[in-house]
């Protein structure tokens, strides 16, 4: 399980270059995360989570590994017809999605394994040729399941208004989320 403290190189070479992300390090603590062991079960899991709370997300995502008998696995989800995995509560246009991620996966337009071999912008584009599977999902696949540390998830809701608050702007624009970190931090409004 990566960890990164105060003194993890990475943390170390943030901090210094951004004084107030320096601060947010320093008031959250050790980052502590688990880089997903299966990236199909991940990728579904992005899929039925879309719209949805975490937590609501994740009693689906149960209900999926308990009909699984264990970790979402394609195999089973092949042999699943879509009324059983509505079943569980899954939308229908997500029930769709995951289709066809596993038919990208059983066709070979999609491996999976070879994805830690691209770099990121490959990786995002390969993902995102599947309906239903957008940026946002292929840059926490980068994040969580290939364990790539220089992606920039300015897609996400959540790190937006991380972002805003550290940062005390209402830019969060890609663009401007973009130069601010190219730049160390934006500049004073």
């Amino acid at each position: 399980m990566p960890k990164y403290t105060l003194e993890s190189p990475a943390i170390q070479y943030l901090s210094q270059r951004d004084k107030r992300l320096a601060k947010v390090i320093r008031m959250l603590g050790p980052l502590e995360y688990q880089v997903a062991p299966n990236g199909y079960a991940f990728l579904v899991s992005q899929i039925i989570g879309q719209m949805l709370s975490n937590q609501v997300a994740d009693v689906m995502t149960q209900r999926l590994e308990k009909v699984c008998q264990g970790p979402i696995q394609l195999e089973i989800i092949n042999q699943l017809t879509d009324d059983e995995v509505r079943q569980i509560g899954i939308a229908r246009s997500k029930v769709g999605y995951i289709r066809n991620l596993s038919a990208a996966i059983n066709d070979h337009t999609l491996d999976l394994d070879q994805l830690s071999q691209l770099d990121d912008q490959a990786v995002i584009q390969q993902l995102t040729q599947i309906k239903g599977i957008g940026t946002w999902s292929a840059k926490m696949y980068l994040i969580f399941a290939l364990d790539r540390l220089n992606v920039l998830p300015h897609e996400d809701v959540a790190f937006l208004q991380g972002y805003a608050w550290a940062y005390k702007t209402t830019d969060t624009r890609a663009a401007a989320v973009q130069k601010s970190v190219a730049s160390g931090g934006p500049t004073a409004r």
